[in-house]
């Protein structure tokens, strides 16, 4: 087996193209050179991509030349077995195996499957360190970790069963979850054992990994990290180009509970990245507003260092992505200041339950940021709108956005107070009967006001996103629909079930309307 190893390497490496071979840019070390031996054929689009990849055409040495505001790594004291190769197969599959549960031996070398952002860290520290303390990195335990969450979850994707007491749901299965919330928050990968496969070079032993494969945001790797870089650097080019482009975010936020991506496609931004931005030079470091890029994509409004063309720094580039968010537009079920913490599962409002705001809409103002340090964030996020706009118009767009916020808050209160008196008088039974707020087919009406409408209304004001998708596609118009909905139901079942009527003198029975809304005798 080894002599037929050999035998692929050395022919494989006579092969290879001159940007991965001898004359590469950057040398290859002779264990990615083993790598390439088989898996040029076994895994021709891996290689392909690699090879043209920045990884394979810079060494860390050369990376660190570049004056520090044009550097792509952030850390200072690369190991010298790293510094003077490309960062190939290799270097990230063997990085740190003591870590790594999924560690095991491949071709008398010990590697691993999942690279995680603190292998990444080795060359990009800073960035992975901004990225540990990102509401993304902690996506999944914000998910998992609060029961709120999790019923709003299992209302959508549990299994409806029959009861006597009308439809139950059971967990969805870990493949279904997987695939469904888990594909963005993320799932927990767990090592279960070793497994034989047959493959090209033969029987080959393998780690069995639950939860794999996953490039969620907040995933739980096998070394304990959160995250996965290459949720947006997509695996093996690991590109900026991509992770600048708004595609890549559009993945996980086209909505409708997050409609980033098609409010942007909507919006003159978007309008004009789909004219011009062929045109783009998307892997310029810092990335230069008027030259580089005429109009914001989400990584340029986020993300990206962005300069003057005076080579003025006009934002830092950070992946806490909260660096320039003063609000958290997504209704949970009100719009709110931005969580202090990025764990958001410890929130505990008023009534002791895991949201940031109360039914009234009230903050739970202990755990969210305060108004100065959202004025700070404001003032970041609006350097870069003045890139390209005057004072006035950047005010203008800003007083309209906070108007949104109010206005839709104040929308959905109406609504809740609505959902409350159903509750209250027993028409569905939500939290203050210890019963799920989410799976009636009321509460799911009360529900989407908030969760898509009034959402899609705040991300239409925040990035100027067209008036449609805020007014008739998915906002204002489906919002004041589903409260005269919720307006309609209480008021219908308040004449089918009226107050109960007093026991009669005889004993006669009175008639009460339960929680589920039937009819019941009382004496």
């Amino acid at each position: 087996m080894m002599r037929s190893t050999v035998i692929r390497l050395i022919i494989a490496f006579i092969l290879l193209p001159p940007s991965i071979g001898l004359s590469a840019r950057a040398p290859v070390s002779e264990a990615t050179e083993a790598c390439l031996g088989c898996h040029s054929s076994l895994h021709p689009g891996i290689v392909e991509e690699w090879q043209k990849s920045r990884h394979a055409r810079v060494a860390p040495r050369d990376a660190l030349r570049e004056k520090p505001i044009a550097r792509r790594i952030s850390a200072t004291d690369i190991p010298d077995r790293l510094k003077y190769v490309s960062v190939g197969c290799a270097e990230c599959h063997t990085l740190r195996v003591e870590h790594h549960a999924d560690a095991f031996i491949h071709n008398e070398v010990e590697i691993h499957v999942v690279v995680s952002p603190r292998d990444c860290a080795v060359c990009h520290v800073t960035e992975a360190d901004e990225y540990a303390e990102n509401i993304m990195a902690h996506a999944r335990g914000n998910l998992v970790d609060n029961p709120v969450f999790q019923d709003l979850q299992l209302s959508i994707i549990g299994t409806p069963v029959m009861s006597d007491a009308g439809i139950r749901y059971e967990p969805a299965d870990a493949d279904t979850r997987a695939e469904a919330c888990e594909y963005c928050h993320g799932t927990r990968l767990v090592h279960k054992g070793m497994e034989t496969r047959n493959t090209d070079m033969g029987e080959m032993e393998f780690p069995r990994i639950d939860g794999w494969p996953n490039q969620g945001v907040g995933r739980i790797n096998l070394d304990g990290s959160l995250g996965s870089c290459a949720a947006c650097h997509t695996r093996h080019a690991f590109s900026i180009e991509a992770a600048r482009k708004p595609y890549t975010c559009g993945e996980c936020h086209v909505g409708p509970d997050v409609p980033a991506y098609k409010v942007y496609t909507a919006s003159k931004h978007g309008n004009i990245f789909s004219a011009a931005g062929a045109d783009w030079d998307f892997a310029a470091v810092p990335w230069t507003i008027g030259k580089d890029f005429t109009a914001p994509t989400c990584g340029a409004c986020h993300m990206s260092l962005l300069v003057n063309t005076d080579g003025q720094t006009v934002v830092q580039r950070t992946h806490a992505m909260s660096d320039r968010l003063a609000w958290r537009i997504f209704g949970l079920p009100f719009s709110h200041p931005h969580p202090r913490r990025p764990e958001t599962s410890i929130i505990r409002n008023r009534d002791g339950l895991p949201l940031p705001t109360d039914f009234d809409g009230t903050p739970a103002s202990e755990f969210l940021i305060a108004p100065l340090e959202q004025e700070t964030r404001n003032r970041t996020l609006q350097a870069v709108c003045l890139g390209c706009h005057g004072k006035a118009w950047v005010d203008g767009h800003w007083k309209r956005f906070e108007n949104t916020l109010e206005t839709t808050d104040r929308d959905i209160l109406t609504a809740t107070r609505l959902m409350e008196e159903i509750w209250a008088r027993g028409y569905a039974q939500g939290l203050a009967q210890q019963a799920s707020p989410f799976d009636e087919a009321i509460e799911r009406t009360w529900c989407d006001s908030w969760l898509f409408y009034a959402n899609t209304v705040r991300f239409a004001s925040a990035m100027a996103g067209g008036g449609d998708f805020g007014v008739f596609a998915d906002g204002r118009y489906q919002l004041s629909r589903r409260i005269r909905e919720l307006a309609d139901e209480l008021a219908l079942r308040k004449r089918l079930f009226p107050p109960p009527e007093p026991i009669t003198r005889n004993g006669a029975p009175r008639r009460t309307a339960d929680p589920g809304g039937r009819i019941a005798l009382r004496r």
